[in-house]
């Protein structure tokens, strides 16, 4: 048996103390391990929180340009997507109104197909295009725009339709047939975003 004398228990409080360090530097050591896991745990779930974020925010913009978009449809778009009206095109072009007619408005316009223009005389269109013809040309164009939404249920029979041409267009509704100028509406109330077009069969000349 171990004598237990006085050099004896002085050993063994030695002992006892060399394990207790021991057993607190192992402690300290799991403690520090575990600090470290749980920052590199946090630091991960805020990365994977902003991620998400970032795909619904691109997301949202992506569906605001693609509202904008659709929203950006003019009267001109309508007349340019339209390929009955590429005279009527090529004519707002030369006098230099796409840009007017794209803007705010709102606008109506009574759209000349191309067989319209085809029936004028021979050299009419060529004529106008000519750009020392510009100012004629913007006369004859204005004269078929109106300011506003004038949709084809507010027009009436004998109705004098002020132009920005400063000339007046007459109204005229027979059967349930509607002209313009004696020009007859063959489709009506194309709606865009800053305004709306009636299709005519003829081009209307201002006095």
């Amino acid at each position: 048996m171990f004598p237990l004398n006085f050099k004896n228990i002085k050993i063994i409080c030695l002992i006892v103390c060399l394990i207790s360090v021991n057993t607190k530097k192992k402690l300290m050591k799991k403690l520090k391990l575990a600090s470290l896991a749980l920052v590199g745990f946090a630091v991960t779930s805020l990365v994977s929180c902003n991620a998400p974020k970032e795909q619904v925010e691109e997301t949202a913009s992506d569906s605001t340009e693609m509202v904008a978009e659709v929203v950006s449809n003019t009267v001109v778009d309508i007349a340019v997507g339209s390929a009955d009206h590429s005279t009527l095109v090529a004519a707002v072009t030369a006098a230099g109104l796409v840009e007017t007619l794209s803007g705010t408005g709102p606008f109506t316009i009574f759209a000349p197909t191309n067989a319209a223009f085809d029936a004028l005389p021979a050299g009419t269109v060529e004529d106008l295009l000519k750009p020392e013809n510009k100012d004629k040309l913007t006369a004859v164009l204005t004269y078929h725009v109106v300011a506003g939404n004038v949709m084809s249920s507010q027009l009436a029979d004998g109705q004098k339709v002020a132009t920005l041409n400063g000339q007046e267009l007459t109204v005229a509704i027979k059967d349930g047939v509607v002209t313009i100028n004696g020009a007859k509406v063959i489709a009506a109330d194309l709606a865009g975003s800053n305004g709306v077009i009636h299709v005519v069969e003829g081009v209307l000349l201002p006095q």
